[in-house]
């Protein structure tokens, strides 16, 4: 499943990779932790075991990305320690999305060790598929309201699996994450059904039970129902999506607006320091003056672009620009809040005052802020650049524009659909992101562009990017990639996009899937119970 994100993109393993650790939570081989112990505490252990691993092998070839912080020399670290921290980083997170995985490896085992739950039964075995699903989108929509998340099943589809990912539209996200699991599922059970229906023996040398194969209790025509159920819904989910894919835009020249994008490239090591500041300012208004100068609308440079709080007032050589020129420009900086200070993205209007201000609501873990700051602070205090403490914007931020209202987030928000969501809810006609990545390995970018693709989807909207480093892109509201800037270079695009007021089922109703998921597998394993007590009675 690690080899599913970008930049690998194999996304089509994703469909069978849950398979084993199905197969191994709901039916373990005896031989690992004997015959007459399936809801002993081996049987736990070994489920905590395998959904552990299972979790660190896909969270951790996936985030694999967050190591290439180090070195961190360049903020007066030294070489041992920002490794340490690196290292430290990676495997926090790491297992905390592997706990995900725990949690849904117990639940499943404390379901199916209730009486008959493990029976070969066709109805069962559908049952057991939906609580699966059920459970794991419920577990994806809790870990995705707290502050570290990034790896979504869902997200294994993006960028290059555009067809299943329109079905974002529908309930956001966990409508993939549902589709991956309970096609996995299905073709779980069609493998355990031989296992399943191994019979109980006394026969045995030396009267022991155990078992053995029962295999004229093995049907082959249910073994292939699971089969072709499974293969069915990857298809019909498919087609579905196509469908939607390819329907017109309907975009109209009146909602045309022309933008302009700066990507910057200044490395970080010199970014906050006087040097990178001045490189910064030079790049930036350079590159402004050319964007005006071939009549865009407005521009949008990366996040903390111009590294100082940015106020109106400011004399500063990009301000005296777009003073001198008239056109908008969204810029990245710092805003001032009380005795703090935030990351923010302020909307400039063409005689320099500030029209409208977004500050990020996501704050980056351990690099942004502390989490556990009482216990972690001394150790790891050294990750932010920033003298004074970032604090995070109100989730109910709105960012108007001359030009309409837009959706605005800044890096980390873009891992939370419910931060787009909500503002195009509220009249957001088209996405505005901003980012560094610079601090990064190479693979963060490209995930980061993966993930504004499935934004730009669930909302039905038209996304610009602008990065430091790279990619910055211009996304369509079917998740197609008109423009991409390259990596690691300096760069400025000019394109027309389309601002939209439809709204999505996802952007009306929020997740609604999961709540039907779950409380279908509610009602099924009530039913499920009250047959198990006629039958005892």
């Amino acid at each position: 499943m690690g080899l599913t994100t970008a930049p690998v993109n194999a996304w089509f393993l994703a469909w069978v990779a849950l398979v084993p650790l199905w197969i191994l939570i709901i039916h373990p081989s005896p031989h690992l932790h004997g015959p007459d112990d399936n809801i002993g505490m081996g049987s736990w252990k070994l489920s905590l075991f395998f959904g552990l691993a299972w979790g660190i092998g896909y969270h951790g070839i996936a985030l694999f990305w967050i190591t290439g912080i180090h070195p961190m020399t360049w903020l007066g670290v030294p070489w041992l320690a920002s490794l340490a921290i690196a290292l430290f980083c990676w495997i926090f997170i790491t297992l905390w999305g592997a706990s995900l995985v725990v949690a849904w490896s117990l639940g499943m085992k404390m379901a199916i060790s209730s009486g008959g739950m493990s029976q070969p039964l066709f109805p069962i075995a559908l049952l057991r598929v939906l609580m699966g699903v059920a459970f794991w989108c419920l577990l994806e929509g809790l870990w995705s309201t707290g502050s570290l998340w990034w790896t979504s099943l869902s997200f294994t589809q993006s960028p290059d699996n555009l067809a299943i990912l329109q079905l974002g539209k529908i309930s956001g996200p966990n409508t993939i994450t549902a589709a991956i699991v309970a096609v996995n599922g299905l073709i779980a059970e069609a493998c355990l059904h031989p296992s399943l229906t191994h019979t109980r023996s006394p026969t045995l040398k030396g009267g022991a039970t155990g078992t053995k194969p029962a295999c004229a209790g093995f049907n082959a025509s249910s073994y292939w129902t699971y089969l072709s159920l499974a293969a069915g819904l990857l298809l019909t989910l498919h087609l579905v999506g196509f469908v939607m894919y390819n329907r017109p835009l309907h975009d109209r020249s009146a909602a045309a607006l022309k933008v302009g994008i700066i990507q910057g490239n200044i490395p970080n090591e010199i970014k906050l320091y006087t040097a990178g500041g001045r490189r910064a300012l030079s790049g930036y208004t350079r590159a402004y003056k050319a964007l005006a100068a071939q009549g865009v609308d407005a521009v949008l440079i990366p996040e903390t672009a111009l590294p100082f709080v940015w106020t109106a007032q400011n004399n500063s050589p990009f301000n005296q620009a777009i003073r001198e020129t008239g056109a908008i420009a969204w810029v990245g900086a710092f805003g001032q809040h009380e005795n703090s200070i935030t990351n923010s993205l302020f909307t400039v209007t063409g005689t320099g005052d500030i029209f409208s201000r977004y500050d990020k609501i996501k704050l980056v873990p351990l690099g942004e802020f502390i989490p556990f700051e009482q216990f972690l602070g001394k150790l790891i205090d050294r990750l932010s650049p920033l003298d004074a403490h970032l604090v995070a914007g109100k989730a109910e931020q709105l960012f108007d524009t001359p030009f309409g209202r837009a959706i605005a987030a800044i890096c980390y928000d873009s891992a939370f659909a419910e931060v787009f969501r909500l503002q195009a809810a509220d009249g957001g006609q088209f996405i505005l992101t901003a980012a560094n990545n610079a601090h990064y390995s190479p693979t963060m970018p490209s995930q980061h562009h993966a993930q504004d693709v499935m934004r730009a989807i669930e909302t039905d909207r038209w996304a610009v990017r602008a990065t430091n480093t790279g990619y910055s892109a211009i996304v369509d509201p079917y998740g197609r990639t008109v423009w991409i800037s390259g990596i690691n270079t300096y760069e400025i695009h000019a394109a027309t996009i389309y601002r939209r007021q439809t709204q999505t089922l996802y952007v009306r109703w929020g997740d609604w899937l999961t709540s039907v998921l779950v409380g279908l597998a509610a009602l099924g394993c009530y039913a499920f119970w009250q047959r198990s007590q006629q039958l005892d009675s």
